[in-house]
């Protein structure tokens, strides 16, 4: 087995980290440098030397030590990633890192706001400014419909049926899908396209949103909307993003008794396995309002006997 620089890596390696510095980020050419590093010391020598079994060892010994999946799939992916590298470069014919199995990471399942920190949101975005009517139809309708933030910057003013309560949405691969609003969403963009959007419509866009300068509101403009709302209604403002209100649609309409196949159409999934997640959250709640509140649940210590 060679033997390797003070480094810790041989000069394959680093030429390979120089070639990625000139695509990929810093802190990911540096991320790769360690878990390489990781990987060369494990063996004493050469990354580009490694056999199949030597990685299930690395693999293994990273399990014993408790190492989360995410490192450990990080790790597996750089020395691929190298690897492959060295394919394409003739260096070698074949890729022992192909075959080994990523660790499975677990699934994170969608976190929700409950009923009263939404109404705290929307709360927030009272007002009668332009912007605030604005964002309280954004809130409104990104709540109400279950919308992406693309498909809420992305939506006409045409988009939104007031008199059928209805908005036309098109989703990921142009699939055009109708879904019903409640009617504070209806009468928010009511107002909204009333008193405020016209205000802003300086360059006559057909965008439903627009933003102070009359452009269109952008995804990243979305997200400072809903930060700034939830600084304001006391909700922590890193937690508070579109995709949350999306989560929290889902997970209400659940929680009232919508059917899956019915909130699987209104949120636009092609597999209603991907709907199925939000089952799993709110039935996590039902059984943590049902330890607080059942009386023998909560109790903890057995009830002593009386005496005779």
């Amino acid at each position: 087995m060679s033997s390797l620089p003070e480094t810790g890596l041989d000069d394959d390696v680093e030429r390979y980290l120089l070639s990625l510095a000139a695509r990929r980020s810093p802190r990911t050419v540096d991320a790769y440098r360690r878990d390489l590093a990781s990987f060369a010391a494990f063996r004493g020598g050469p990354v580009g030397e490694a056999t199949r079994e030597e990685l299930e060892r690395w693999l293994a010994s990273m399990r014993a030590a408790g190492l989360a999946s995410t490192t450990l799939s990080r790790r597996v992916s750089a020395v691929r990633s190298y690897f492959r590298h060295l394919t394409l470069i003739g260096r070698t014919s074949e890729n022992p890192a192909a075959a080994i199995e990523l660790p499975r990471r677990p699934k994170k399942l969608p976190r929700a706001l409950s009923p009263a920190e939404m109404e705290r949101l929307i709360e927030a975005a009272a007002g009668t400014t332009p912007r605030s009517l604005r964002d309280h139809a954004l809130v409104e309708l990104m709540y109400g419909a279950g919308l992406r933030v693309s498909e809420a910057v992305g939506l006409e003013k045409g988009a939104v049926d007031l008199d059928d309560r209805l908005v036309r949405v098109v989703g990921k691969g142009g699939k055009e899908r109708l879904v019903p609003l409640g009617r504070p969403a209806a009468e928010a963009c009511r107002r909204y396209l009333a008193l405020g959007r016209p205000h802003l419509d300086r360059r006559f866009r057909p965008e439903l949103f627009l933003n102070a300068r009359g452009g269109a509101l952008t995804r990243a403009g979305a997200f400072l909307i809903l930060r700034k709302l939830a600084d304001k209604a006391g909700l922590d403002p890193g937690r508070v993003h579109p995709h949350l209100l999306r989560h929290s649609f889902a997970t209400h309409l659940l929680e009232g008794g919508a059917d899956l196949r019915s909130v699987q159409e209104m949120l636009g999934h092609a597999d209603l396995g991907t709907t199925e997640r939000y089952t799993h959250v709110s039935d996590r709640r039902r059984r943590e309002v049902y330890f607080q509140a059942h009386p023998h649940a909560r109790r903890t210590t057995p009830v002593p006997e009386p005496r005779e």
